[in-house]
Parts: structure tokens; sequence; C-alpha cells
């Protein structure tokens, strides 16, 4: 407790002198906004100076090795890693060019996006005999195909003058129609890789991640939404409804399944690698979409997060069957985390976790790839470094609920940090060893999708004023948009009410606090009342069809608890 008197003089000036405080926020203010000019400025200079010698170096190829000033062709070399197998006079698909097209308008050089918006239409295919992978080709290429298509079609920026005639919208449907054939399995869960020519080669493997299965309903409705054909859609929904259903009774995933019978290989899972954008797209697919049912998963799992994975700040690894903790460790792309938790609105988490992040950054320099918690140390083969954006994407999300200058130190560290140690002649090296800084010959194109994305709206939101979006996990933004959220049908109007009957009004009472069963009556000091059923509850939708069992009610003559069948019927199933 204060003393009285330190509390009174604390009353005074909060009540008498209120400039004084006034002038706290101006110096704060006037301290920031040039250095916040200035900060822009660095991240500007930074992802010209990795883009810039990208094309020198590496364009049309994929990325940038910047220590060699040559090129990889990664997308396609991650499904041929001896590299065997890659397509005759293949140039790559121009993989950091497509990924730095939404980080162009946001830096808002429209020359340049216009320039390479027509490069793109006039000169990409996707018909090569590549094996690639399904998950990264779906954020990295078609989101950004889909984000700039967007964003080309603008008529408020008009960033494309008549020349373009929705070529990118065409390329994304084709790629989009290569990825069908991956859906074609017995539980509906894609293939992790598929030959974008030939479709799945055979004897593909059949093991995939939870991530890979979960993290492809923004790209693919957005795709859906923009042509009007909901294969697209479809496809990406009902993966996702179906790795739902394989959640335990405790809410929690595994890491890795099988596609064909859709059982779990991994059992341990946290909210790291493997499983990470499954949480984020159940969220953000319920901004984008407006659905209902995403929004119901999403809070299921997030509290289910909340029980068995965290620990204070940080988060570990548990088994989904039983919750018990497996792995003690941080990795670095846990820290996308933070910004997810400020979307759902659970900001004090969101710093906690944060802190700790910035803390393990700050001893190291950059964050590594693996921190073993219980021993703290680094993992033994796991210190790189690839250039990840998620602590700035974090921070981002953090300064936007928050305002507070913190988070602009913050940024300002990491920016600091990446030209102290990853600026190279040659464009951005990742770092293969965290303890040495040795450099790796590699630029991501995620560094432009993302890195210095995130890092440039957190200096400088002007893209955002008067706007809605959505950013994907690879941040691309994709708009919110009225048109694009299903009309809610009746079955969205809360039903779980049942009404008591009187001469004065008519009650709202909730028949699972009442918890009488079936039709009786009741006494309520208004007089004899009747309860209608007071043990139904009905289910959410009209025709019965259901993806969870929180979606099916009580019956109203056993007052039996419905569940949700394999096929998607609510009823009073019979499990054998």
């Amino acid at each position: 407790m204060l003393p009285r008197k330190l509390v009174a003089w604390v009353f005074f000036l909060l009540v008498i002198s209120p400039s004084l405080f006034a002038v706290s926020g101006y110096q704060v203010d006037s301290y920031w906004a040039p250095k916040k000019r200035q900060l822009r400025q660095k991240v500007r200079e930074m992802f010209y100076h990795a883009y810039e010698n990208y094309l020198t170096h590496a364009f049309p190829h994929d990325e940038l090795k910047p220590l060699s000033k040559s090129f990889t062709d990664s997308l396609s070399e991650l499904g041929n890693l001896k590299l065997e197998h890659l397509p005759q006079d293949y140039n790559g698909s121009a993989l950091t060019l497509i990924e730095s097209l939404s980080s162009l308008v946001i830096l808002g050089n429209n020359t340049e996006f216009e320039r390479a918006v027509l490069w793109i239409s006039e000169n990409l295919t996707f018909d090569v005999d590549a094996r690639i992978n399904l998950f990264e080709c779906n954020i990295r290429v078609l989101g950004a195909l889909v984000s700039a298509h967007i964003l080309a079609t603008d008529s408020a920026n008009k960033l494309v003058q008549g020349s373009y005639k929705d070529q990118l919208l065409t390329l994304a449907e084709d790629l989009g129609r290569r990825f069908l054939p991956a859906f074609d399995t017995p539980t509906g869960l894609p293939y992790a890789w598929i030959n974008l020519k030939y479709g799945v080669m055979e004897n593909e493997t059949t093991e995939t991640s939870t991530s890979g299965c979960g993290s492809l309903i923004l790209e693919m409705g957005a795709l859906s939404r923009l042509t009007g054909d909901p294969i697209y859609e479809s496809a990406a929904l009902r993966a996702l409804r179906k790795l739902w259903s394989m959640r335990s009774s405790l809410d929690l995933l595994g890491t890795t399944l099988d596609v064909t019978n859709g059982e779990w290989i991994e059992y341990s899972s946290g909210i790291g690698a493997g499983v990470d954008s499954f949480y984020e797209y159940l969220f953000k697919a319920h901004i984008l979409f407006g659905k209902e049912d995403f929004w119901r998963m999403f809070h299921s799992a997030y509290l289910a997060v909340q029980k068995y994975f965290r620990h204070g700040p940080w988060y570990h690894e548990a088994d989904m069957r039983t919750g018990k903790a497996t792995y003690w460790q941080l990795t670095s792309l846990q820290a996308f985390w933070p910004g997810l938790q400020v979307l759902v609105g659970d900001v004090a988490a969101a710093n906690s976790s944060h802190r700790e992040f910035v803390h393990v950054w700050k001893k190291f320099g950059v964050l590594p790839e693996r921190y073993l918690l219980d021993h703290q140390m680094l993992h033994p083969t796991e210190k790189y470094y690839p250039l990840r954006p998620e602590l700035a994407e974090s921070t981002f999300y953090l300064y936007q609920a928050t305002k507070d200058p913190w988070y602009l130190e913050v940024g300002e560290s990491i920016v600091n940090s990446l030209n102290a140690y990853t600026k190279v002649e040659g464009g951005f090296a990742s770092i293969r060893d965290v303890t040495t800084m040795q450099l790796e010959d590699h630029q991501h194109s995620f560094f432009l999708a993302e890195t210095c994305k995130y890092l440039y709206l957190l200096f400088d939101d002007s893209f955002l004023v008067n706007r809605n979006y959505v950013f994907t996990t690879e941040g691309h933004p994709l708009p919110v948009l009225s048109s694009w959220h299903d009309r809610l049908p009746e079955a969205y109007i809360p039903t779980n009410w049942t009404f008591v009957q009187s001469e004065k009004q008519t009650r709202r009472a909730s028949a699972m606090t009442l918890q009488v069963c079936p039709a009786m009556s009741l006494n309520t000091g208004h007089g004899n009342q009747r309860m209608e059923s007071a043990c139904h509850i009905p289910d959410a939708r009209v025709d019965y069809r259901c993806f969870s069992d929180d979606e099916c009610g009580v019956d109203s003559t056993t007052c039996r608890r419905r569940s949700c069948s394999i096929a998607g019927y609510c009823g009073l199933w019979l499990f054998i």
C-alpha cells in the first residue's frame, strides 16, 4: 500500500497537472517520429539490396545464393535433393520475384510492381516436370499470385494500367488445378508432394504434416472466391475438416500423419514446426470468410494449447493423447504465436511470450532454430538462422495493438542485427551457426516477402490505413471483404434456448442450466408454467450436418447428447 500522502500527491498530479503527462507523450512522439523514418529507410535499403542482387545474379531462377552470387531453383530442388530429376532447360519459377510483389506495393514502388507483373504474365509457366512441396508452393506461389492479382485490380490504386487482363489470376487458377490431384486420397488429406506436370508420382510418400493438410484454406479459398469455382476451397476445406476429426479427446493434434489411412505417425505436438500455421489458418479463415465453424475449431484448439503446452511464457511440446510434456524446446517458428494471440485479443499472453523470444534473440544476436529449454542450451545440430520473419511479425502486431515504443526498440534491434551479421556484398545470407555467425549461401524468398515487409510495416503502416487485410502465413495480404463472407443461415442464429410461457411475458431460459427432461411443469414462482422440451438443444444446422460434436444438440426425448458421425451428420450413434 502507498502512504496516504503519496497517494494524495499522485492524485494531485493526475488531476491538476495533466500537461506534465501530455509533454511526456509529446517527447516520446518527437523522438520516435524521426527515428521511425530513419528505420523505415534502413529497411527499404535492406529490401532493395536483397532484391537487386537477386535480379542481378539469380533471376529468373528461384532464390539467390548471396555468397557465390549465383542461384538455386529451390522450388523444384526441394523435391529432388540429389538433383537427379530436375527438368531439362529449366530456369526456375522466379520465386523470389513472385514473393516480392506485395512487398513492392507496400514500399510504394508501383512502377517496379507493374514491371514484375507483366514479366510474370508473359513468361511464367507451371507446365514443368517438377516435383514440388504442396504446402510451400501454396503459401509462396499461389498466395503471392492471388494477393498480387487483388492489388493489381485495386481500382483505388491503379497499380497496373490497361495492360493487365487478370493474367496473375489465370496463372493462379492453372496452379490450383495442378494441386487438385494431391487431394485424391481415401481421406481427402493431400499428398505432401506433387509433380506439377504429371500429378502424384508412383510410390509417392504418404507422410505429411498437420500444417501441410491444414494450411491451404486461405489461398485456395481466395482462389475460389475470385474465380467463382468452389472446387479449390472444397478440397482444402474437406482436408481441414478431416484433420480436425482426427484430433484427440484433448483437442490436440499430432505433427505428422498418413494421408491414405488417416493415422498419426508422430503424436508429439506443439505450436512450432509441422503444426504452427494450422492454428493460424483456423482463426484467419474465420476472419476472411466469416464461417463460424472455423472459430469453433480454433477456440477449442486454442484452449487446448493453453492448457497442455503453455508453461509460464513458454510453450513446450506434449503428447496429443495424454497431454504429457514430451520436448521442452523453443523453435524459431514458434515466434509467430504472439502475433496470432494479438489477433485473438490475448495481448497480455502475447507480450509475455514475445519478451522471452526477444531475450533469446539478444542472447545470440539472432533467433536460433531450436533452443533446449530444459538444458538452457542450443540444439547441437539446429544452430542456424535462415533469416526467418516470425519475431518481426509478432513485434509488428504487438506494436499495432499497444503503440508501446518498446516494440520499436525491438524492431530496431532486429534491423541492426540483420545488417551486422547477415548483410554481404551479394545480398543477405542465412546464418549456419549462431555461436560463430558462420554464414550459409542462401537468401530465402521469405526474407523479401515477410522479414523486410513486417519490419517496414512496423515503422510505416500507411499501407494499412483505411484498409483491412489478413496476412497469409507467408505475409501476402488478402483483403477482408463482406462479399467473401458467407451469409449466415438461420442455423447460425443461437437456438440453444427454450421459452418459458407465462401470461405476462416469454422468458428465455437455458435448457442446459435448467436440466429438466423431458417437458414438465416447473414451479418458478410465477404460477404453473410449462417448459417445452426443456432438455432439447437443436443441432446447429437444420439439415443436421456437422463437422464436430460441438455442433450437435441434445435429443428431446432421451436427453442424450447427440454426436457427429464420420459422414458428417448429427445423431444418436452407437459406437462399437
